[in-house]
């Protein structure tokens, strides 16, 4: 039952993800600029590296994968590739409470109301 509730975790918070994320694009313009191709380039490797250190490291490295994380968003922001189109507060409020409830499930298997 506990494997059960697991799952309906996961399921719960890639459909979070889902719907937060229909709204987010990026995008792959050829810029005039160098370093607009490398800093969107170095925002997806700063933010994979962050999720993988944050999840595999142990405890003492786990500020490496915040501070890959915080740069990969930083990143993100200067080479203006990400392109984020509103969201309706139903869309946001679905995705939390997707991920909330998901991640109660994967942690604990049930969910406390």
């Amino acid at each position: 039952m506990k494997l059960l509730g697991r799952f309906l975790g996961l399921v719960l918070v890639l459909l979070g993800l889902y719907v937060l994320g229909q709204n987010i694009y990026f995008t792959t313009n050829v810029s005039p600029y160098w370093w607009r191709g490398l800093a969107a380039d170095s925002s997806v490797l700063c933010l994979t590296s962050g999720i993988i250190s944050l999840f595999f490291f142990p405890k003492e490295l786990k500020s490496l994968g915040w501070i890959a994380m915080g740069l990969g968003v930083l990143l993100v922001f200067v080479s203006s590739r990400a392109v984020l189109q509103p969201t309706s507060l139903w869309q946001f409020c679905l995705s939390t409470a997707s991920f909330v409830g998901g991640y109660q499930l994967i942690t604990k298997g049930k969910i406390n109301l």
